[in-house]
């Protein structure tokens, strides 16, 4: 698909979800927040759900937590334009409360909707509630950093967990550790390409 028509797809993905009185949270929130960024990007991120700002003006991570997520982006020279964030829930919950697992439920069709359609080489989830929609049943502390080919779909997907920046933002020991984990994404990028490429080249000669 070409990035026009991916963008149209994805228009018309928060068109349904605007539209869809069946979502939780909805009602007791100002806007949507569908996810911005690049419609080819290789590099998806998914975090947890709206806070306050993002509320307000219906972009993901703009608040405190945003503005380091930015920072994280620039220390590995890669514009925030380039790739593409949301979170697994997509309406604000009250208070900036947990997103519960049935409200996380209610949004997983249009999540993978979007991963489908832009089609990212790696997905980084931010928090341990995205964690939890690959990794079930990991924990954070241990896993942070780390590469996971996971079973997704009819295919594999390369997942890195990571801490929220919000929780980065009130733990000096959790801020250094989001910063190495953020140096390691340009080489599991190469390499997931190099796989990729790799496996090209191989089915291209049993034809």
């Amino acid at each position: 698909m070409t990035r026009e028509e991916k963008q149209k797809l994805l228009d018309d993905l928060k068109e349904k979800m605007l539209h869809d009185e069946s979502l939780p949270l909805k009602h007791g929130a100002t806007n949507l927040v569908f996810g911005e960024g690049n419609p080819e990007a290789q590099i998806f991120f998914l975090g947890e759900g709206p806070g306050y700002w993002e509320d307000i003006k219906g972009r993901p991570f703009v608040g405190n937590a945003g503005a380091l997520l930015n920072q994280l982006l620039y220390s590995i020279e890669l514009p925030r334009e380039e790739v593409f964030i949301t979170n697994v829930v997509c309406f604000r919950p009250p208070n900036n409360r947990d997103p519960e697992p049935a409200e996380i439920e209610a949004f997983q069709k249009y999540i993978d909707e979007m991963i489908k359609i832009i089609g990212p080489k790696v997905i980084v989830t931010l928090g341990r509630f995205s964690m939890g929609k690959f990794l079930s049943g990991a924990r954070i502390s241990s896993v942070h950093g780390k590469t996971f080919r996971v079973n997704w779909k009819v295919s594999e997907i390369t997942v890195v967990p990571m801490y929220h920046p919000a929780a980065a933002l009130r733990n000096g020991e959790v801020m250094a550790q989001i910063k190495a984990d953020f140096l390691k994404l340009p080489e599991v990028l190469k390499e997931v390409e190099n796989s990729d490429e790799k496996l090209s080249s191989e089915q291209m000669s049993l034809v």
